[in-house]
């Protein structure tokens, strides 16, 4: 069985390998102390300390950063065998990075200085050269002041990556061992719950897994749930959401789509299928917690793709309201993606935070919507890619918001138009072709725009076969939206004590005003009511002198349509 140890330890066994018989560890709470040695035995701590300046008590001494800064002076100038100084915690002796205090300026310009005047000593059998090294953890390059780090010979960057499959693997049995029903287990569920741990936290550390096990000893979450307990880790809910749903409603889903977003019955179904996919977790892998579901809808404007989402949103949650959306045509700037996760430290608005990460961390169970994708600059896909692939984005503060209970919805106008080769941009398509040739010439054009001109094929991969194309809206599904958007104005009037009926005569005249041009599909229908009955209702009925029921026996067009009521 493979031993974890932590990273000083760690640390202190590979120095005690290369010829440091000792290494003294300083945090900002307990201060300088001595690491024990590889082999158990405890170095002369109180004589080490004294040397550095210390006045150690019981072994150790007391913190504060300008007793680093002496320590740095004493140590490099140290002679007898090569000593080592592990500052864990180092990104905590700044309180910002881009405003030193006179201390800490002090310390940092001091360790760049010795740096340089630091020298080696020959070190065992081999005489192999050995400084009195200094180790500083940090959580990100970043937390020390560039002018120390940057093109210094003498300090070097070791990044530690995550844990990976193996390194979880090694701890996972010995995790769930101390929760509920690993005793009575066959080996077999040990075996599986392992896995299950193991997938699901993938890009977590392994303090993350050991927080796992505990929230599920304190919940009493049983070892064959431990998935639940990783999803309450990342997402602070306990509450599942998803199993909250009222499957009802997303069994009738279709027929509620159809009255909200007509004519795409086929988006309907797609989408309905990868909901239920998400709420009953069939058939989508979603090792290291990546999103419930991702649907990307195409099609020209007006068809009813964000009306989809906004419907979908409702049969999930209750309101349609409850989703987050990103305008993406507002992050076409290049460093628009700090909006999305926040400004790095030492920037305007650090504190504040990014726009979705703070948003899904509110809401980790909801529908994000990112409207017009190919509006946003190109670095932003990154970001998406990392939603895609690991359901995780790190914030411009250093936080980790989970997307593992997010619906993401991506629209886009892609396809409709296509780019010639002097630059010019084309109709692709257009309502004269049958939906299966505009489908198939939509998703053509799509795929060379994610592998010709952004030269990203890896996000076009990510999403799949949930590319879901909407028609074009036409003749036959434009009079169903008029009626429809009719019938909603007059219910509107009635409900505000306006009795209006449209006489057959009127209705004709207004259905050809209004469904003239299919240009703008559904929204454009809807501003052509506006125009046409909206307004000049509004205006007629505001005017009349007498009460009582009122239809509409006219329409008379000219530089502002007029309607002609009379009472019934």
């Amino acid at each position: 069985m493979t031993a974890t140890v932590g990273l000083t330890e760690a640390i202190s066994a590979t120095l005690g390998d290369a010829g440091y018989a000792d290494v003294v560890r300083y945090d900002p709470i307990e201060g300088f102390s001595l690491l024990a040695r590889p082999d158990g035995s405890s170095g002369d701590a109180t004589g080490i300390l004294t040397r550095l300046g210390l006045a150690p008590t019981n072994g150790r001494a007391a913190a504060g950063v300008d007793l680093v800064s002496s320590v740095l002076e004493r140590l490099i100038a140290l002679d007898g065998p090569p000593l080592s100084l592990v500052v864990d915690f180092a990104s905590r002796l700044i309180v910002r990075s881009d405003a030193l205090s006179p201390a800490e300026q002090q310390l940092f310009t001091r360790a760049l200085v010795l740096s340089h005047r630091a020298q080696p000593r020959p070190v065992g059998p081999d005489r192999a050269p050995r400084f009195n090294t200094i180790i500083w953890i940090v959580e990100k390059e970043g937390d020390l002041p560039d002018w120390l780090t940057i093109e210094n010979p003498r300090i070097r960057h070791i990044p530690i990556p995550p844990p990976d499959r193996f390194a979880r693997q090694a701890v996972a049995t010995s995790l769930l061992r101390g929760l509920s029903g690993f005793k009575e287990a066959s080996n077999e569920e040990a075996a599986a719950a392992g896995r299950e741990l193991v997938d699901s936290t993938e890009g977590m550390l392994l303090v993350d897994l050991n927080s796992v096990a505990q929230l599920a000893r304190t919940e009493k979450v049983p070892m064959q749930d431990i998935g639940e307990a990783v999803r309450r880790f990342k997402v602070g809910v306990t509450e599942d959401a998803w199993k909250k749903i009222e499957r009802g409603k997303i069994r009738n889903g279709a027929d509620i789509i159809a009255r909200r977003v007509i004519g795409q019955d086929h988006a309907a179904v797609h989408m309905l299928d990868i909901v239920k996919r998400a709420a009953t977790g069939i058939g989508g892998e979603r090792r290291g917690g990546r999103p419930r579901g991702v649907a990307f809808l195409a099609g020209p404007t007006g068809v009813g793709k964000t009306e989809l989402a906004k419907t979908v949103t409702e049969l999930l949650f209750g309101d349609e309201s409850a989703y987050i959306r990103f305008d993406m045509s507002e992050f076409s700037a290049e460093h628009a993606d700090q909006r999305l996760i926040g400004a790095p430290p030492g920037y305007v608005g650090y504190d504040v935070g990014g726009e979705l990460t703070n948003a899904v961390r509110e809401k980790p169970f909801s529908v994000v919507l990112f409207d017009e994708i190919e509006k946003a600059h190109p670095k932003i896909l990154d970001k998406f890619l990392q939603i895609l692939d690991d359901g995780m984005l790190t914030s411009g503060r250093g936080d980790r918001v989970y997307f593992s209970e997010a619906l993401i919805i991506f629209t886009s106008n892609l396809g409709i138009y296509s780019t010639a080769p002097d630059g010019s941009r084309t109709v692709n398509v257009s309502p004269e072709q049958p939906f299966e040739e505009v489908k198939s010439r939509v998703k053509a054009e799509i795929g060379n725009h994610f592998k010709l001109v952004l030269n990203r094929p890896e996000i076009l991969n990510r999403f799949g076969e949930n590319i879901i194309v909407f028609d074009f809206i036409r003749p036959a599904v434009a009079e169903k939206i008029f009626a429809s958007m009719v019938e909603a104005v007059l219910g509107e009037a009635n409900a505000s004590g306006h009795i209006v009926t449209i006489s057959d005569p009127a209705l004709e005249t207004l259905k050809h005003l209004c469904t003239a041009d299919l240009g703008n599909g559904g929204r454009g229908i809807r501003n052509q009511i506006e125009a046409h009955l909206i307004n000049p209702l509004a205006r007629a009925v505001f005017d009349r002198t007498e009460s009582g029921p009122a239809r509409i026996e006219r329409v008379e067009v000219g530089s502002v349509t007029t309607l002609v009521l009379e009472s019934v």
